[in-house]
C-alpha cells in the first residue's frame, strides 16, 4: 500500500475495513496527503472516478467486485486483481476449456482478461489453503450495447447444464419455459401485439433457426451466444 501511494498521480482511494485500518495508517503517514481512505463495504460503496483498480480480492466478493467494476462509468483503464487460482482461471477460460462457464462468457463480453502471474500460497503468512493468480481486466471501449441482464439471463439458462444440449437446458430444466413465456406475454402486452399461442414451439423454432438446439454451452463462444440472444429478441422473447 505504501508503494502504491508513492506512485499515485493524484489521490489514491483505499476502500478499507476498520479492523486493520489502525495498523495501516501509521505506515502511510509520509504519503497521507495523497490518500483518500474510504471505510466500508466495497460492494455497497458508490465508487468515484478512478483510472486503475488494484485489489487482493476476498474470495467471497470476487464475482460481485468484478461486475461492479465492469458496470462502473466512466470506464476505468484497467484493473489488476488477485483472486483464488480457480476463479482467475475461469475468468480467462475459452470455449471448450473445462472451466469455460457463465462467468467466463459474462466477463469476456465486456472486457479483455489476461493472466499476469501465479502467486504461491507460500507468499503469505500464514499460507492460505489455495493458490492465487493475478489477472488484468481491461474494459472494452466502447462497451457492447448488450444489456447485461439479458445476456446474463441467457447464460444462466444455457450454462446451467453446460454439457447438455441447449434444447435440454430450455426444455428439461424446471420453470424455464414458464418464466420466458411470462416475459413474452408482458412484452406483447406492452407492444400491443398478439402473442403466439404455442410459446414452446416459438422457442423451438428459434433454436432450430440458429442451429443451436444440439449445441452445448461448454463449446459455445460469445458470438454464438449473441446470435442466439438476438434471435430470441427478434421474436419478442426476453430474459429479464
Amino acid at each position: 500500500m505504501r508503494q502504491l501511494s508513492k506512485i499515485a498521480d493524484h489521490r489514491l482511494r483505499v476502500p478499507a475495513g476498520t479492523p486493520w485500518l489502525a495498523v495501516l495508517l501509521p505506515s502511510l503517514a509520509p504519503e497521507q496527503r495523497k490518500l483518500d481512505i474510504m471505510i466500508g463495504d466495497f460492494c455497497k460503496t458508490e465508487l468515484p472516478y478512478f483510472d486503475v483498480c488494484i485489489s487482493n480480492t476476498p474470495y467471497q466478493i470476487s464475482s460481485p467486485l468484478v461486475f461492479k467494476l465492469l458496470s462502473h462509468r466512466p470506464l476505468f483503464r484497467c484493473a489488476i486483481l488477485m483472486f483464488q487460482r480457480e476463479f482467475a482461471l475461469r475468468l480467462i477460460a475459452r470455449p471448450g476449456d473445462n472451466l469455460w462457464c457463465r462467468l467466463s462468457a459474462n466477463v469476456q463480453l465486456y472486457s479483455k482478461v489476461d493472466h499476469i502471474m501465479k502467486v504461491s500460497r507460500n507468499s503469505f503468512r500464514p499460507p492460505p489453503q489455495v493458490e492465487s493468480s493475478v489477472v488484468r481486466i481491461t474494459p472494452l471501449n466502447p462497451p457492447p450495447a448488450i444489456p447485461f441482464e439479458e445476456f446474463d439471463g441467457l447464460t444462466r439458462i444455457v450454462f446451467s447444464r453446460r454439457n447438455k444440449t441447449v434444447r435440454a437446458s430450455f426444455f428439461d430444466a424446471r420453470g424455464v419455459i414458464d418464466m420466458l413465456e411470462a416475459n413474452y406475454k408482458t412484452y406483447c402486452a406492452v407492444k400491443e401485439i398478439m402473442p403466439q399461442d404455442n410459446f414452446a414451439d416459438l422457442v423451438k423454432q428459434v433454436l432450430i433457426d440458429t442451429d443451436t438446439a444440439e449445441n452445448r454451452a461448454a463449446k459455445m463462444d460469445i458470438d454464438d451466444l449473441l446470435k442466439l440472444l438476438a434471435a430470441f429478441h427478434e421474436k419478442g422473447i426476453h430474459f429479464s
